[in-house]
């Protein structure tokens, strides 16, 4: 079979290609992170941009979606006399889907693209050449530190967009004519599980993984081409949103199994 570039073979070889060369990037990180080979003040800046400058949009983005759902519920649950539910379905759906795959997809969107675009600009620039040079490793410089900011950052700001989510569905519904804030407020405490917000949490640290691994490598394996950073951006945003709806459906498997 011909592998060379631009065959048909080349390309149906690619994908498997790009699974290898992530894991292998993610057993190195791995590697460093059990060793403690950890920069903590490269980890701290990136945790600063991944979760706090983030939060503002996560807060936006799933606030309106609170208020989407609350609407939509309130309409529905007028037909069959389920106003009392109305609290604990929008919180039910945050803490299960939209909190951590959608704070997901606005990290993945801004700091996974972000971490794409700079270590794609590293990587033309030879500045990773430099650092191998000085006997530094790139992954331990570079990957760990984003790994871990994800790691933490991202599950933090599935939490911040639950709270979000809520009050937005809280805000409109209780200045609706479809519920009053102690009804909507006791629906969740009564029916919300904390198991289910766990396994939310649990969700979005995987998200999290897909999202740091996913930018790094399509930064640091670019072509040595300007006009490839921009579309190693580019993919690494739609590899990784592919990635953690791909995988929300095998952890929704795993996690909220029949009865849950």
């Amino acid at each position: 079979m011909d592998a060379r570039p631009g065959s048909a073979a080349s390309w149906l070889l690619r994908p498997f290609q790009v699974f290898g060369e992530m894991v292998g990037l993610t057993a190195e990180a791995a590697g460093y992170l059990v060793r403690g080979a950890v920069d903590y003040r490269q980890t701290m800046e990136q945790m600063a941009q991944t979760g706090f400058h983030s939060l503002p949009l996560v807060a936006l983005t799933l606030g309106f979606t609170g208020m989407v759902m609350a609407f939509h519920l309130g309409q529905q649950s007028a037909k069959f006399q389920a106003d009392q539910l109305i609290g604990w379905l929008v919180a039910e759906a945050f803490c299960r889907e939209l909190g951590p795959v959608l704070a997901s997809i606005v990290v993945a969107a801004r700091i996974g693209s972000a971490f794409a675009a700079e270590l794609g600009t590293m990587k033309v620039t030879e500045q990773l050449d430099a650092l191998r040079a000085l006997a530094t490793s790139p992954t331990q410089y570079l990957v760990v530190p984003r790994l871990i900011a994800c790691l933490v950052m991202v599950p933090a700001l599935a939490i911040a967009g639950d709270v979000a989510g809520i009050g937005g569905g809280y805000l409109y519904a209780t200045n609706s004519q479809f519920v009053t804030g102690s009804l909507y407020l006791s629906s969740i405490t009564d029916n919300l599980g904390i198991d289910t917000a766990v396994a939310g949490v649990a969700k979005a640290i995987f998200f999290g993984l897909i999202i740091a691994i996913v930018g790094c490598h399509q930064g640091m394996f670019c072509r040595q081409a300007a006009e490839d950073v921009g579309r190693a951006t580019t993919r690494s945003v739609v590899y990784a949103i592919v990635g953690i709806f791909v995988s929300d459906y095998f952890l929704s498997k795993l996690l909220f199994p029949a009865g849950f």
